[in-house]
């Protein structure tokens, strides 16, 4: 993984271990059940994992805090997220239960505390985070409503609590439905594969 130890210098050894066990432990559960196409397979460094540290670009969550990865997949963003900051608590849900599947098996092959999961829609949550994050779950504006209920009102953060979801395209149609003020950020102004040239964050503060 070394894209990784490019963008992100700082890494501990438990840190760069973890990053380094990634593709053979999705490599081989993706061979059982499919989470992923084999085209991002063979891309899995740059089109998941250095996609999902775009949010550690944009913001450092803090020891503590509570995050939400909705619709997570495989595992993204939260897995990659979750071994970036340690003492961040992530929690994992998807509607697919064989996903979830996956997640618990790296999770626990990675040794990861800081990360809970459930086999669930965000409906049935009913606790509370500090951010949403999400990858290509669904449009702008239902995010939004999913989020809501779910968000902590007092935040510690240099950005209020909200919605960060990474997109690609373009996102005008999206921004003018959601009727929401954002905060846009083009991934190649954070990396220089060729990948990022149409990717984006998006950022939705949810609280006032």
């Amino acid at each position: 993984m070394d894209l990784i130890n490019t963008y992100f210098n700082h890494l501990s050894a438990t840190q760069k271990a973890q990053f380094d066990q990634l593709p053979a432990l999705y490599a081989d559960w993706n061979s059982k059940i499919n989470v992923i196409s084999r085209k991002d397979m063979e891309m899995f460094e740059v089109h998941h994992v250095l996609h999902s540290l775009s949010i550690a670009k944009f913001i450092s969550f803090k020891p503590g805090a509570e995050i939400l990865d909705l619709g997570t997949g495989g595992g993204f963003p939260g897995i990659p997220l979750a071994i970036m900051f340690p003492d961040t608590h992530f929690h994992l849900i998807d509607s697919i239960g064989k996903k979830i599947k996956v997640v618990d098996a790296v999770v626990e092959a990675l040794g990861l505390k800081n990360v809970t999961t459930a086999h669930c829609r965000i409906e049935q949550v009913d606790d509370y985070y500090d951010f949403v994050l999400s990858r290509a779950v669904a449009p702008l504006h239902e995010l939004i409503e999913w989020a809501k209920p779910v968000i902590n009102t007092n935040y510690n953060h240099t950005r209020k609590n909200g919605l960060i979801t990474l997109k690609g395209g373009d996102l005008r149609e999206e921004l003018h439905v959601a009727n929401r003020k954002a905060v846009v950020e083009e991934l190649y102004t954070m990396f220089n594969e060729t990948f990022f040239e149409t990717k984006k964050l998006v950022y939705v503060s949810l609280i006032k």
